[in-house]
């Protein structure tokens, strides 16, 4: 397939309730946060995840759309594949620990492979050096931090477990013992939840380095599927409710683009629905009770004097 002829930004808008869109385990789990503004952030990496898990559940086993990231995927077996297709003939390839290209020409071909059959390489792109060495690629999808229209408030909630794990500790609660060596030390835990938070990304889809990788009108296409409904398959409990509000594409006449992406998501404003009126989020909206749901923000879109060749899709 011919690779993308138009450059796109996008915003993706997305909320969570009760929940934790992205624990960092440096701290013990709490939700992200940034801690000069107190504005909630969930990484690119994560979102990327979801967007792998979506395509896998989506097209699993189509050829030219497998994942090359997944869960329990040992990488230097993805590498091997490549090896095996481009010299069927080597014995050497089903065992050899390390595998270096033979030239230039072959680590083209190494990488062109890796391309073809993995989404997310020719999407993200990927580092596939680790051993088996199938080179670098630079993807024309890039994301940024998602980060809170507002401040966030985790809170730390507890949670019990009423089953015992084995008959010693039943019998410790019936016999109502409370002293410190009991061993039912899990019955008791901790969840983190951030009770609603309205988070905003931005994301970039460049045509020039889609060239290089393979990236598809196919794949935007499928791009643009995983943003729409990959919360509705990430669904777990310490997740909460999360859901995609808007997507908002900027669509390009050129590859190489026909204005500025900073000015394009300028056009972009999110504010608080007071009394039905639209008011920028500043010192002022905190006299008002704090947002619990997704119709207590109004999300305003600026469609004057568009920059020639740049057009606006709104796709949620």
């Amino acid at each position: 397939m011919n690779a993308i002829a138009n450059r796109y930004e996008f915003i993706l808008l997305f909320d969570v309730t009760n929940g934790n869109p992205n624990g960092d385990p440096d701290a013990g789990n709490l939700p992200r946060i940034d801690p000069e503004t107190n504005r909630g952030l969930v990484s690119d990496v994560s979102l990327k995840r979801k967007i792998r898990n979506y395509v896998e559940l989506a097209h699993e086993g189509e050829e030219g759309r497998h994942i090359y990231v997944r869960e329990g995927a040992i990488l230097n077996n993805q590498h091997r594949k490549a090896y095996k297709a481009l010299r069927p003939d080597d014995s050497k390839v089903d065992s050899a620990a390390k595998l270096e290209p033979k030239g230039d020409e072959e680590a083209k071909k190494l990488r062109d492979f890796m391309c073809a059959n993995f989404f997310d390489v020719r999407t993200f792109g990927a580092v596939m050096s680790t051993g088996i060495n199938c080179g670098q690629v630079r993807g024309p999808v890039q994301m940024t931090f998602a980060q809170s229209e507002e401040t966030i408030m985790p809170l730390e909630v507890s949670i019990t477990r009423m089953a015992a794990t084995n008959e010693k500790e039943k019998a410790e609660r019936q016999a109502g013992d409370d002293s410190p060596e009991r061993t039912d030390n899990r019955t008791m835990g901790r969840k983190h939840i951030v009770p609603y938070g309205l988070y905003r990304a931005h994301g970039y889809v460049s045509a020039k380095l889609a060239e290089r990788s393979g990236f598809s009108d196919a794949d935007l296409d499928l791009l643009w599927q995983a943003l729409e409904n990959m919360f509705e398959h990430d669904r777990s409990a310490a997740r909460g409710e999360m859901a995609a509000r808007r997507l908002i594409v900027f669509k390009h006449a050129s590859q190489l683009g026909n204005a500025h992406a900073h000015k394009l998501f300028s056009r972009v404003k999110v504010g608080r629905d007071i009394d039905g009126e639209f008011h920028e989020i500043d010192e002022r909206v905190y006299d008002y009770p704090p947002a619990r749901k997704f119709s207590d923000y109004r999300i305003v879109v600026d469609e004057n004097d568009l920059p020639d060749g740049v057009e606006i899709i709104d796709r949620l």
